[in-house]
């Protein structure tokens, strides 16, 4: 690690005794060796091998000093802690079902479907999925997950897809997981040691029917009964909103985008626009009488991305009191791409910005431990071409993605996430607000 990384994150060469200090707050205690998978006591989980792995490479990163490590874990293990976009743990598929599917030839939108149903729900049946499921949120110590509960576009039927498959796990893990329909049900879930989802759709649902702008807006109320609480307004292409980050040229919010987001803003749902244009950002936020927030993005004046928001359109997100959560995706962080740069990025927010403007949303999600073993039963099958909302510009320079940067960022790194903070020299009351205060208060303002 190069000086300057060194300087940032004061560190203090200690990063040795690190994973015995995880592994002590894993059984429960500091200072207590014994690690075992205990899914009664809601301060023990296990340890395992891929978890071991990513903390040793982010502690190497960050190398705290002890006491840096342990205040760190105990203010992550008291605090409320909300991932402001991402995705619960995933379940392995059943490798034997899909190979058979796959034989059978079965469509790609057919596997498509069979994969995301599986993957999202099969804890809710199958033994050792329950416990690799159960054993990931508690080694992530996430209170909440604002989770992608819609695939992109503004199908109704495609955006009810994923909706039904966490309803059913929320419906059916009750003890484990509840679905949060208040920011007062994340701090129940709290209270109660359990974890919850907070849904968010990754479009606007739309009919699409174009008789009349009431006629087309009438879905986002339904939604919001189902539970969705949060939307964005475009996935990287144009749509009749407006125009996503992806397209060469961003027109901005169209005239029906912005009866879309006054109607959000009455029905109770938080605008999203990490999708979107900066134009169409600078349109929403112009146009949105509640905060709102860009939930997974990165900081473009420390690396340059499509992805990323300039400072205008940031600090026009702080205007509205939004925040904007910085995901855990090493190619939109850049730099070194791992968890030092994801602390670079939230720093440069809180300097410029301020404290209420940032949290975490980290777009990324816990794969089972299962998962390699299942996949290596399916045999290849004809892909479709890409999906009409996966516009992804090829990147005006190269960055390549290695194995320690998406290991340092792992979900379950989430208690190192904090101690990152502690290390930035941030006080307690800052560090609860990016990891929950600032997220709640949005949401309050959005359903008041």
């Amino acid at each position: 690690m190069d000086h300057q990384r060194r300087k940032f994150l004061k560190v203090s060469g200690l990063a040795v005794s690190g994973l015995g200090v995880m592994e002590s707050f894993a059984a429960g205690q500091l200072g207590k060796q014994e690690v075992g998978p205990s899914f009664q006591d809601p301060a023990r989980f296990q340890i395992t091998k891929n978890m071991k792995e990513a903390y040793q490479v982010a502690l190497n990163v960050l190398k705290p000093s002890k006491s840096q490590l342990e205040h760190g874990l105990e203010l992550h293990k008291d605090a409320v802690v909300v991932d402001c976009y991402g995705f619960m743990p995933r379940a392995a598929v059943d490798g034997e079902r899909m190979k058979k599917a796959v034989e059978e030839n079965a469509s790609p939108l057919e596997l498509q479907d069979m994969q995301e149903d599986m993957s999202m729900t099969r804890f809710v049946e199958i033994q050792r999925e329950t416990e690799e499921f159960i054993n990931a949120w508690k080694a992530s110590g996430v209170t909440c997950v604002i989770q992608n509960s819609g695939e992109e576009g503004s199908a109704i039927e495609r955006l009810l897809k994923r909706l039904s498959r966490f309803t059913y796990a929320t419906d059916w893990m009750k003890d484990i997981l509840m679905k949060a329909v208040t920011p007062e049900d994340i701090l129940l879930a709290k209270e109660q040691n359990k974890h919850s989802l907070y849904f968010t759709g990754n479009g606007v649902p739309l009919p699409q029917d174009w008789v009349s702008v009431e006629e087309e807006l009438r879905y986002i109320r339904v939604f919001f009964q189902l539970g969705i609480r949060m939307m964005h307004l475009t996935y990287n292409r144009r749509n009749m909103i407006g125009d996503g980050c992806g397209e060469p040229i961003d027109a901005g919010l169209s005239d029906f985008g912005r009866a879309v987001v006054k109607e959000m803003n009455r029905v109770g749902v938080i605008v999203d626009i990490s999708h979107s244009g900066w134009q169409t950002s600078l349109d929403a936020a112009k146009f949105s009488d509640k905060p709102m927030v860009a939930s997974h993005s990165t900081v473009n004046s420390l690396y340059p991305h499509f992805r990323a928001k300039p400072d205008n359109v940031i600090k026009a997100i702080a205007d509205t009191d939004g925040y904007m959560g910085i995901c855990c995706i090493p190619w939109y962080l850049g730099g070194s791409g791992d968890i030092a740069s994801l602390m670079q990025h939230i720093d440069y927010m809180v300097k410029k910005f301020g404290p209420d403007r940032v949290a975490i949303g980290t777009d990324v999600a816990h794969n089972s431990q299962y998962a390699s073993e299942e996949n290596k039963k399916i045999p290849g099958y004809r892909k479709p071409r890409n999906r009409w909302e996966a516009l992804w510009p090829d990147p005006e320079k190269e960055f390549t993605t290695s194995k320690e940067m998406t290991q340092s960022l792992a979900w379950t790194n989430w208690p190192l996430f904090t101690v990152g903070l502690v290390q930035m020299g941030y006080s307690d009351e800052t560090i609860r607000k990016i990891l929950s205060g600032n997220v709640l208060r949005v949401a309050r303002a959005a359903i008041k």
